[in-house]
C-alpha cells in the first residue's frame, strides 16, 4: 500500500531549485523542472553520493552527481552517463492545490 506525502507548497520550490525530504530511512530529492515536478532517490547509484548537492539542468531534467559527475534523467531515474549505469528509483508527483506531494511505498 502507498502513502501520499506530503513535501511542500509548491510556491516554497521555485523552478529551477531542488529540496531533500525523508520517508522513514530513505532520502528523496524533489526537483522544479520549469513547473514540473519531479521525485527520485537522493542517492547516486555509483556511489551513493548526494544528488541535491549536485547541478540540476531544469531545461534538460536532469541532476548531475557532485562525485564523478554521472548525469540523472529526473523523470525516469536512468543515467545518461558513466560511472553510474544502474537506475535510481523514481516516484510519483501529485500538485493538489499548491502542494506537492510524493506517493512512497
Amino acid at each position: 500500500m502507498s502513502t501520499m506525502l506530503t513535501v511542500c507548497s509548491s510556491q516554497d520550490l521555485a523552478a529551477g531549485a531542488m529540496r531533500l525530504t525523508r520517508w522513514k530511512d530513505q532520502e528523496i530529492l524533489i526537483a522544479n523542472c520549469d513547473g514540473v515536478f519531479h521525485a527520485m532517490e537522493d542517492r547516486c547509484s555509483h556511489d551513493d553520493g548526494p544528488l541535491h548537492e549536485g547541478r540540476l539542468d531544469s531545461a534538460a531534467c536532469t541532476v548531475e552527481c557532485p562525485r564523478h559527475g554521472s548525469i540523472f534523467d529526473l523523470g525516469s531515474g536512468r543515467p545518461l552517463c558513466l560511472p553510474a549505469y544502474k537506475p535510481v528509483a523514481t516516484f510519483p508527483v501529485r500538485l493538489e492545490s499548491g502542494v506537492i506531494k510524493i506517493e512512497v511505498d
